[in-house]
This record gives structure tokens, C-alpha cells and sequence, in this order.
């Protein structure tokens, strides 16, 4: 474990639909929680933050500090009009004090456009990473997988792939803690050829750096909630499909049909009544707060986003893995797998 002497964790705590209470609950559960966890800065408007800390019982708090920011990047706002209209807001400040050094990571509910356009920009991206990507953890048998990306970079060439695999195989395994996780293609078939110009000539270069990443192959889409592979590998756009569909159909299934059909009649919620700790489990399971937020990997610095809707324990989640990628040095790995894949996939000419 690396020395996190001015590691802190920088939370938007304006940016949830929930408002700053919820966020501070959050923060008290995982001061709790965690009791090694890195300080902890409550970014946003002072006067709703100091009351909302006294009710927690935190204003003493040694590992607790508040950094005032006068305004509020709403999500309606347009990601290049927030960040030239709203320079003071929460999540700019959040992500200044990451950018001069004083904190480590970011955790936002805000508005997702935003937060990924202000963290490219002003943190900048990695050296060897032209487009960072957004890696969601997404349930499936035993356990979940890395969806990686999930809607940073809507258009993506080989490289941009060939890095997302290595992006999300290093927070699996260093953050997530899945040892030599297996690398998943998507695409339309197995076969070889079988995918578009661009996933084929990624399945290709993906090939070449086994010693980087475990490279399984290509998947398709009916394989990705079987225990096949860890990290599942794409563009943004077909990312964040995958996503908001899975999100949805989680939802249907056990709000609309499940529930719609036990309410039939009375043998029904009988039954429900017996079986109620599986269906519970089985929510549980899918349900994607337990798993906190989803980090934007590839820039200089850390930013974890977490759904606007999250509540405590879903954000307390987020921070505790925030408080991971602190310790575990992710980009420090990131940085060294990069440098070493792009060798491969990326040779330097030879010099005459």
C-alpha cells in the first residue's frame, strides 16, 4: 500500500437528486464504516452543509472538512455551458482540488455529461490514452463483470478498445480484487471475422498483449451474465445501451411482472410469503447501488460517479471504493499497464 499522506476524498455534495442531507448521511456511514478510510472533503454551499454535518454529529470529526462552493450544476444543464457558467459549482471545485494535489479522487451524483467532460478536460487524460471510458460493475451468475465503456466515448477505434480492456482488467483486479480477470470482446459472434471493422481489428490487437491483459476472446450478448468473463469490452454507445436496458429490465421484472403477478391472487402471495428471503436475495443481487459508482479511468486523477438518485448506502459505496483506488494506486497500475500495451499495439518506428 502506497503512502496516501494527502490522499483525501472530494464529495459533491450538491449533486444528488436527494440533496446534501443524504450525502452527509452517506459520509457519516462510511467515516463509520471505515474507520482507515482516506479524509473526506464535503464540497458545496456552506450554509446547507454546516447544518447538515451538526445533525450527523460530525463537526469534530477529524477526518472531515468542508470546501464552500457557491453553485450547483444542475442535470438539465449542458456539460460546456455548466463549465463556463458555473466555475464556482460543486463539482468544478471537487475536481480543482483534485487537479491541485489536494485530494485524490472525486465521487459525484451529478450530472454524468458534465462530470465526464470537466474531468477530461481539466484533468487531462494519461499519458498513452487518447479517450478515457466509464466502467460500471454489473451483476451476473456468481458475482458481477466490468461493463467498460459505459458511455464515456460513444465512437471508439481498436486502440480505444485495446485500452478499455486494459483499464477495466486493472480496476477488476486491483480495485475489485479478481485475480487475473478474464477480458471479454462484445460483438455479434464468436467467430473469427464474424464483428465489424473496428472489433475485429481490436480482437486482433488484443491477442497480441496476453501478457498484459487474459484475454478471453469475443463474447456475444447472450453471454454476458453467465460466469464467462470479468471485464466485458466496448464502445461507449453500445456500453451504455447494454446498461440502461439491464437497468430497466432488472426493474420491470421484479416492480412490474413479478410483482404485478404474485398481487393475482391469494395461492400467489402465499407462496411469495415462503419464498420471500430468494426473491429478496435475488433483488439484492441486481441491484445496482451495491455496487457504489462507476469510475472514469484513463485521466489524471480519480472520478467515481454514482447514480443522481443513489441513496446512503449507495453512495457510502462509492466512497468506500474511492477510498480502494486510493490505496491500491490504481492509475499508478494503469500507467504502468498502458506504457507497456502500447508498445505492442503501437510500436515506435525504427529511426534511420
Amino acid at each position: 500500500m502506497h503512502d496516501r499522506g494527502n490522499a483525501c476524498i472530494a464529495v459533491d455534495a450538491m449533486g444528488s437528486d436527494k440533496g446534501p442531507s443524504e450525502m452527509v448521511a452517506a459520509v457519516a456511514l462510511a467515516l463509520k464504516g471505515y474507520p482507515s478510510i482516506a479524509p473526506i472533503i464535503l464540497v458545496g454551499q456552506e450554509d446547507a452543509l454546516v447544518p447538515c454535518v451538526k445533525n450527523a454529529g460530525l463537526q469534530d470529526h477529524p477526518k472531515l472538512s468542508i470546501q464552500h462552493a457557491s453553485q450547483i450544476v444542475d442535470m438539465e444543464d449542458k456539460p460546456l455551458q455548466a463549465m463556463k457558467q458555473k466555475k464556482d459549482s460543486s463539482m468544478a471545485r471537487a475536481i480543482e482540488l483534485v487537479k491541485e494535489g489536494k485530494a485524490s479522487v472525486v465521487v459525484s451524483c451529478g450530472n454524468t455529461g458534465t462530470l465526464m467532460a470537466s474531468g477530461t478536460i481539466r484533468l487531462r487524460t494519461m499519458e498513452g490514452i487518447e479517450r478515457p471510458a466509464l466502467a460500471t460493475v454489473m451483476p451476473r451468475q456468481e458475482g458481477h463483470f466490468v461493463l467498460i465503456d459505459a458511455g464515456a466515448n460513444p465512437s471508439a477505434k481498436p486502440e480505444h478498445l485495446v485500452h478499455n480492456a486494459v483499464l477495466g482488467s486493472a480496476y477488476c483486479q486491483h480495485v475489485l480484487g479478481t485475480e487475473n480477470p478474464r477480458v471479454g470482446l462484445m460483438t455479434i459472434g464468436t467467430e473469427e471475422g464474424k464483428g465489424n471493422e473496428t472489433t475485429n481489428a481490436a480482437n486482433d490487437l488484443l491477442k497480441s498483449i496476453p501478457g498484459i491483459i487474459n484475454y478471453h476472446g469475443p463474447i456475444e450478448g447472450f453471454q454476458l451474465f453467465e460466469n464467462v468473463v470479468d471485464v466485458v469490452v466496448c464502445d461507449g454507445f453500445t456500453g451504455n445501451v447494454i446498461l440502461k436496458t439491464a437497468e430497466s429490465l432488472f426493474k420491470c421484472l421484479f416492480k412490474d411482472f413479478l410483482g404485478g403477478e404474485i398481487k393475482k391472487n391469494p395461492v400467489r402471495q402465499l407462496g411469495y410469503l415462503f419464498s420471500k428471503g430468494a426473491y429478496d436475495a435475488i433483488r439484492t443481487q441486481l441491484n445496482p447501488e451495491r455496487y457504489g459508482g462507476a469510475p472514469l479511468l484513463g485521466i489524471k486523477g480519480n472520478i467515481l460517479k454514482a447514480h443522481g438518485s443513489s441513496n446512503r448506502e449507495a453512495v457510502k459505496s462509492a466512497i468506500r471504493i474511492a477510498n480502494e483506488i486510493i490505496s491500491k494506486d490504481l492509475n499508478t497500475q494503469i500507467t504502468s499497464y498502458i506504457a507497456q500495451a502500447n508498445r505492442i499495439i503501437s510500436p515506435p518506428s525504427n529511426q534511420s
